[in-house]
């Protein structure tokens, strides 16, 4: 029901849910999930709350209604008592996004931001099959992200919507080698203007409810507890590759794969990799780090206990202690190659029915080693530049003020000329080099 308000659930349909007794029937228990279906929308987590009716559903033989099931329908009662009221979204606004996920559905809310004050605009929530239950958590996410999108398609055609988790989403859709399902939710998210932003503090009772019931421990890079590296490096007749593992401290694990497209000796494929890992886990926040290698003399160059005499070698080890002053503490030592199994496979790029490693595994191709690539000091690039107005202005999204939008029609129009000029001009040039004998 729409009202100057905002959007509130239908008094009638809330009052069914809350004088309906316990079902006695398997009909009348269809009859309660058809009625809480038409209240979706408003109810947090709606999957989870009504699971212990979809297995009395699901059960085979007699009609059996379960103490789970009369403790479900209380807290639902109680829930619908005070439904929220959603707000109506304007054209443009910018609107926001938390996912959670739980053990069998994936949750989200939207919600638009005015001022210090969150309003809640829709909650979405979907079970999970038996095989997306397995699925790593970063899928589930990325699930819920996928799941919302396709529900709720004009809300993400209309606004930019940013997604606030402390997850490292942005990741997978910006690795162009993410493989499987994750690349084609990828390209279908790509549509969208989405954003994704860390997670802070929440603004409205209703987003909190969600956000503490449902949304798992993030990545603990944050926290003083270490990282934990394995780094392996192999080089053969048949090519030359590597393996990482990072194990966070919340328990998450992420796997990957390099191949090289230049020759590298045992020792420069050793140390790929390590530099490798050291990146992978700055970017994911890491502040202490404890790397293991199976390298004998990549570890003891690191601790200073045997000196590099080869100019390669310098350049790589001037390249790792950059990359380990980074880090607030780090240790690096050796491991005995049984107990690097898991990386050691992943450097090969052979069978891993042995070993311990996720269902798909992102492969990074390098074409050049690291210590030819220049070091760049990062700087802070503002988010828009002079060429995005004209953009947008050619694209058919002009100024809403009528002054700017003749201001924009100028600078486009001489911008136009400029590039015509210029055009003209490498094709004289280029007339003329052919006319030369």
């Amino acid at each position: 029901m729409v009202n100057n308000r905002g959007i509130e659930a239908n008094p009638e349909k809330i009052k069914a849910v809350l004088e309906m007794k316990a079902p006695k029937t398997l009909k009348q228990l269809q009859c309660l999930n058809g009625r809480i279906a038409a209240l979706n929308r408003f109810v947090s987590r709606s999957t989870d709350k009504c699971l212990p009716f979809f297995k009395v559903l699901r059960k085979k033989g007699p009609f059996e209604w379960t103490e789970e099931c009369e403790q479900a329908l209380g807290q639902l009662k109680d829930y619908l008592c005070s439904a929220p009221l959603l707000a109506k979204p304007l054209p443009g606004e910018k609107l926001h996004l938390y996912l959670a996920v739980s053990a069998s559905a994936v949750s989200s809310a939207l919600i638009k931001q005015k001022g210090a004050s969150q309003s809640l605009v829709y909650y979405t929530s979907k079970a999970m099959t038996e095989a997306e239950i397995r699925y790593p958590q970063m899928e589930k996410l990325t699930l819920a992200l996928v799941t919302l999108a396709r529900r709720l398609r004009p809300y993400f055609q209309v606004h930019t919507v940013s997604v606030l988790t402390n997850f490292p989403l942005k990741n997978i859709f910006l690795r162009p080698e993410t493989s499987g399902h994750l690349m084609k939710w990828a390209l279908e998210l790509s549509e969208y203007d989405i954003q994704f932003e860390p997670r802070t503090a929440l603004k409205g009772q209703a987003v909190a409810d969600f956000i503490a019931e449902l949304t798992p421990p993030p990545l603990s890079a944050k926290s003083d507890l270490p990282w934990t590296i394995y780094v392996d490096g192999s080089s053969n007749e048949k090519g030359c590759g590597a393996g990482i593992l990072l194990l966070a401290p919340g328990g998450e694990r992420f796997e990957y794969a390099l191949r090289f497209n230049f020759q590298t000796s045992n020792n420069e494929a050793e140390y790929e990799p390590l530099l490798a890992g050291l990146r992978v886990a700055k970017g994911l926040g890491a502040n202490h780090i404890k790397v293991f290698s199976d390298s004998q003399l990549a570890v003891n160059h690191i601790k200073e206990e045997y000196q590099a005499k080869d100019a390669r070698m310098e350049k790589y080890l001037s390249k790792v202690r950059s990359h380990l002053a980074h880090f607030e503490t780090y240790e690096v030592s050796q491991v005995q190659r049984s107990e690097n199994s898991n990386v050691d496979t992943l450097a090969k790029l052979a069978s891993a029915y042995e070993t311990d490693l996720a269902r798909s595994v992102p492969v990074e191709i390098m074409d050049t080693p690291s210590v030819l690539e220049p070091d760049v000091m990062e700087v802070d690039t503002p988010s828009l530049t002079w060429m995005d107005p004209i953009v947008e202005f050619i694209k058919g999204n002009p100024p809403q003020d009528p002054k700017e939008q003749k201001k924009m029609a100028r600078r486009a129009a001489r911008r136009d000329r400029h590039t015509n000029r210029q055009g003209r001009a490498v094709r004289a040039n280029e007339e003329r080099g052919r006319a030369t004998p």
